[in-house]
């Protein structure tokens, strides 16, 4: 068996969350600077070496001031932790049509948590250029407040302004290297 290498495809990914506010509303918000590498053996991905990071600077959500506020202190202390990072420990087959359970280690601000990640495997192609890629697609949920993200305020009436569960949703394209 062979060691392939894959790089990430930044304009065919994509790394988003969502956050309920007040409970009645989500917002949505997007990183726009990530990177990540694969290693496998061929093309099995279950055993990859995955390696993926986030640009904690590149937070946006279409709101200057809220996105301020995220990359400060209060949240995800941009200038003093610049990377989230996230390194998979074991990949597990839900089914046999490109489900898997994915665990890993999640950083965010300096703390590591391991987490299962729900992955479906979009399969492995050949461009129009010669190229081989593989597609993923991840989603799961994470605790704020887990990973140092504390933030809190109360509305008048007692509610909650921000829900401690967030929402991640990644597409994922990796190009196969010579």
């Amino acid at each position: 068996m062979a060691t392939t290498k894959w790089t990430l495809d930044p304009t065919h990914s994509e790394v988003q969350f969502k956050v309920k506010h007040m409970m009645i509303s989500t917002v949505t918000g997007h990183f726009t600077k990530f990177d990540g590498s694969v290693e496998t053996e061929d093309e099995d991905f279950t055993k990859a070496k995955v390696s993926f990071t986030v640009d904690a600077d590149s937070i946006t959500t279409g709101n200057e001031q809220r996105d301020g506020h995220l990359k400060s202190p209060e949240f995800f202390d941009a200038p003093k932790f610049p990377q989230l990072k996230f390194v998979i420990t074991k990949v597990e087959s839900v089914d046999n049509d490109g489900s898997y359970e994915t665990y890993g280690d999640l950083t965010i601000r300096d703390v590591t948590k391991s987490v299962k990640l729900d992955t479906e495997f979009g399969g492995v192609i050949k461009d129009p250029w010669g190229n081989t890629r593989a597609g993923f697609t991840v989603s799961g949920k994470i605790n704020r407040k887990e990973f140092g993200l504390v933030w809190h305020a109360v509305t008048e009436t007692g509610g909650i302004v921000l829900s401690d569960e967030v929402r991640i949703h990644v597409g994922l394209e990796f190009i196969k290297q010579a």
